[in-house]
């Protein structure tokens, strides 16, 4: 990893925090004015990269499948021709059909996600949207009511405590319930610990860092680099203006960039940390 090339991109492309982690150890780190280790930052996208991790732990514990129909929790999803082929995986990988939106001050509530129509044939299309993460997370409500659970409680309690990595604030929307697939404010130093503990695990989140046929380039929540010569694929989790966390395997290590957007590429940095 040329950490001191990756620095020097970040610098000049508005840098608010750029932190290496290796394990407990925070191996380089630079900031902006105003930012530091523990300042929250907001990931936006960047909280998708949570909801492959939570399902894979949730399918160890017996409590979801990932190729399992939605209709199977969601009854009125049995009799619609697409819907019903819908499975959690495909609501993960952003397959199952929806159209572009769902973004950003437009996240639906469950209720209003799991009444939209799906605009492709499921499987068939990557479609970048948050619509697909809030009928995730309408299922997965269901699944964690018997632990007297929301899906944003489970995630704390097997994902975010044992990674040693807490959210600094979580937005709400109209209903109070809060949003899947962005709304986290977190800091460098709970995102990269984060992304250490998904590291370190790999093997067993496998699943996450595994793209589809519709788009080879995207997992359950992450986006994958695949560099040319069989050299391993990096996962990384990209949030609007320039948020990234990418694992390197490589060199062990957690790298965060939170930035104020401008030019900011998240593939000319990863050239620069391969």
């Amino acid at each position: 990893m040329d950490t001191d090339a990756a620095l020097e991109y970040a610098r000049r492309h508005r840098l608010e925090a750029f932190v290496v982690r290796r394990g407990a150890d925070v191996v380089a780190q630079a900031y902006g004015d105003g930012f530091s280790l523990e300042t929250p930052h907001k990931l936006f996208s960047g909280t998708k990269s949570f909801w492959g991790v939570a399902a894979i732990i949730a399918q160890r514990e017996g409590i979801l499948k990932l190729d399992e129909p939605v209709c199977e929790t969601i009854e009125a999803w049995r009799d619609d021709r697409w819907k019903r082929r819908v499975t959690l995986r495909m609501l993960l990988t952003l397959t199952a059909g929806h159209a572009f939106g769902g973004l950003g001050s437009a996240v639906p509530i469950y209720d209003r996600a799991l009444e939209m129509p799906l605009a492709n044939e499921p499987g068939s299309t990557f479609t970048y949207t948050g619509i697909s993460l809030q009928v995730f997370g309408a299922v997965f409500a269901q699944k964690v009511r018997a632990l007297d659970m929301t899906p944003h409680e489970y995630l704390r309690d097997r994902v975010l405590q044992p990674a040693n990595s807490a959210v600094a604030t979580w937005r709400s929307l109209s209903d109070g319930t809060q949003p899947l697939p962005t709304g986290v404010a977190m800091s460098a130093a709970e995102w990269s610990s984060y992304g250490c503990y998904v590291l370190d695990r790999s093997v067993e989140f496998a699943d996450c860092f595994h793209g589809t046929s519709a788009n080879p380039r995207y997992g359950l929540g992450w986006w994958l680099d695949a560099p040319a010569g069989g050299a391993a694929v990096i996962p990384y989790a990209i949030g609007s203006g320039g948020q990234g966390l990418y694992l390197l395997a490589s060199s062990d290590a957690a790298v965060v960039h939170f930035g104020a957007g401008g030019s900011y590429k998240h593939d000319a940095m990863l050239r620069r940390l391969r």
